[in-house]
């Protein structure tokens, strides 16, 4: 697995980004046809609905968590496919098996909870703790509070801050106060925790605006197939692999285990038989 080194920032180019010019209609058009290219059939499609399973952060950000359900996701995390389903399939569970998400992702509240459960478990290596940080979903709050809460997240033992952009700085075309910003939740995170950046795309008004991670608002295997293929095709196999991409996600998982299911019995499954917990 190729293991990204780590970032060293760039300065600010803005001539590159006032130079971006994005023709949605034409991108839609060849992702479309890109993502339609290959066709996944029997156990081909089993083994690319695998490898989305390990490239998931799964995700509880409720209002309502608590250490029961983070840890029932911890669990989860380790053991995404039931284990006779699993078994068919020509795996089982064991210390090297490299079926399991690639992370959980929690509130900074929660974090604690979540090493503490994956330490218990003997999987804190294999199974990263993601935490979303900086005011998390709308990016509202003082800069201050934001970069506090990452490094409160940092210190509980999150390996991985997924911090949200304050968007009203896109909009308004205020690039280097967004960079700026972005500078100083990198240092907040210290050496050891990986950045990346949630994008709020239905906000920012056009492509122009967008960089990418490709990851939330994935819900079923067809979606997360499409980006596999589309990952695959334009930037190589070696980015398919949870170091480089993720599916943040919580329906991802049970609609995966639904289609595998389905693969290995001939018979689609009740939803409520592959619930998340």
């Amino acid at each position: 697995m190729m293991i990204p080194e780590r970032n060293p920032g760039c300065e600010l180019d803005l001539g590159w980004i006032n130079s971006v010019n994005v023709n949605l209609t034409a991108v839609n058009e060849f992702a479309k046809k890109l993502s339609t290219s290959r066709e996944l059939k029997n156990e081909y499609r089993a083994a690319w609905l695998l490898k989305a399973v390990t490239c998931i952060d799964l995700t509880t950000l409720a209002g309502d968590d608590t250490h029961s359900n983070i840890a029932r996701l911890c669990f989860k995390a380790a053991k995404p496919i039931a284990e006779d389903l699993l078994n068919e399939l020509g795996f089982e569970y064991n210390n090297t098996s490299p079926i399991h998400t690639a992370a959980v992702c929690v509130y900074p509240s929660k974090v604690q909870d979540a090493v503490e459960t994956l330490k218990y478990m003997g999987l804190a290596e294999k199974i990263k703790v993601a935490s979303v940080a900086t005011g998390f979903p709308s990016g509202q709050t003082p800069l201050k509070t934001r970069l506090e809460e990452i490094r409160y997240a940092v210190e509980k033992g999150a390996k991985e801050i997924d911090i949200v952009i304050d968007r009203s700085l896109v909009l308004t075309g205020k690039w280097e106060t967004l960079y700026q910003e972005i500078q100083q939740m990198k240092e907040a995170c210290g050496p050891h925790a990986h950045m990346k950046a949630i994008l709020a795309t239905g906000e920012l008004g056009t492509l122009d605006n967008v960089g990418l991670k490709p990851a939330g608002g994935v819900r079923n295997a067809k979606d997360a197939l499409s980006w596999l293929i589309l990952v695959k095709e334009l930037l190589g196999h070696e980015w398919l692999n949870p170091e480089l991409f993720r599916f943040g996600a919580s329906g991802l998982l049970g609609d995966l285990e639904c289609n595998l299911y389905e693969y290995v019995t001939g018979k689609y499954p009740a939803a409520y038989e592959f619930s998340m917990g």
